[in-house]
């Protein structure tokens, strides 16, 4: 955002909303005095959503936190009435609201805290999903979760023999449900508004279906501008670690999507075991470096992270000979591969060796 647009912001009332399950706690504030002109408390319902649009002007941004599907009605109605909807991110606020006010915590000062965090820096609009997309991330979630239920029940097999009869059944029910899951979500990613950018990330070696899907919802729900970006967001990126005894010492952040972490993991694993894969080839070299094999796998989950992100950014298709040269789609048509790579791509080799 620019300067004036951002003096422009400044200028005008900002509504402050504390989202819970039942209700909007909202707070209405003077940007000149930052006092609040008025506090209220109102259902997180259509009906108390159109009470709050009424209370308030057309030109007054809301302001929200990501609450998932508590706060998706308010901003999706928003939005449609034309107001402007902005995304407060849950960690950048939490701590504003700590250095602000750590003394008490109510929904009211929360929704006050909001608008005056708002009012204090540029933020950007709130993310809606397509139809599409929310299904996507509805069925992937499902999928995690009976994922995570299955090698639960598998584990007490052994230690619960008596119930081992009825655990073996529920298993082997769950699994017949997962298998429809993943039908759905290769359905969904054949849609016409994921259709091309699936195929790309199935190409991949590999990366099946559902991985693949998982991957597109992410990449299509944020904006990230950078690999580096996308890779931090997934928890794959190195940092280093000093306290105490440990100096220097260097091992992933493990922040962000702990699950679209682990099936790139599992992803690796399968590419590098794939004959002719390119990444067997970063495997052995990793190894020859002195890396343990956990930590050569995360080296290649990193680069095909990379190398997924930079697919949908530019919509190109994969390559085997590409994988390590990333050149931009618009000098591989009618061009013979080359090591050419571009400045985007130096800067993250700088940073990033792999």
């Amino acid at each position: 955002m620019d300067r004036k647009g951002a003096e422009s912001r400044m200028e005008k009332l900002m509504l402050g909303i504390d989202v819970s399950k039942n209700t909007l706690s909202c707070t209405l504030l003077d940007p000149a005095t930052r006092k609040p002109l008025w506090q209220a408390e109102v259902k997180n319902t259509k009906e108390g959503i159109r009470e709050l649009l009424g209370r308030t002007q057309s030109e007054s941004p809301w302001v929200l936190e990501p609450t998932g599907r508590y706060s998706l009605c308010a901003a999706q109605m928003a939005k449609d009435a034309g107001r402007s909807v902005l995304l407060a991110p849950s960690r950048r606020a939490k701590s504003f609201l700590q250095s602000v006010q750590s003394r008490a915590k109510t929904d009211r000062i929360d929704s006050s805290g909001l608008a005056l965090f708002a009012l204090s820096q540029p933020l950007p609009p709130y993310p809606l999903k397509s139809e599409k997309l929310s299904e996507l991330n509805q069925l992937l979630l499902a999928r995690r979760g009976i994922a995570q239920a299955i090698t639960s029940l598998e584990q007490r097999i052994q230690d619960l023999p008596y119930a081992g009869a009825t655990l073996k059944e529920a298993v082997l029910s769950l699994k017949t449900r997962l298998e429809e899951l993943d039908q759905k979500i290769e359905a969904v990613g054949q849609e016409p508004d994921f259709a091309k950018d699936h195929q790309r990330l199935d190409d991949v070696p590999g990366i099946g279906p559902v991985t693949a899907a998982a991957l597109l919802s992410r990449l299509k729900e944020r904006s990230f501008g950078h690999s580096d970006q996308f890779v931090a967001y997934i928890g794959l990126d190195i940092g280093v670690r000093q306290s105490g005894k440990m100096k220097g010492e260097r091992g992933l952040t493990k922040q962000g999507d702990a699950e679209l972490r682990r099936l790139l993991y599992v992803c690796a694993l399968a590419a590098v075991r794939k004959k002719g894969s390119p990444f067997k080839l970063q495997f052995d070299k990793e190894r020859q470096k002195g890396l343990p094999k956990t930590a050569a796998y995360c080296a290649v989950a990193r680069k095909m992270a990379r190398l997924c992100w930079s697919l949908v950014h530019h919509q190109s298709d994969y390559d085997d000979q590409f994988v390590y040269q990333q050149i931009h789609p618009s000098k591989r048509a009618g061009s013979e591969p080359s090591p050419a790579t571009t400045s985007e791509d130096m800067r993250s080799k700088e940073k990033d060796p792999i």
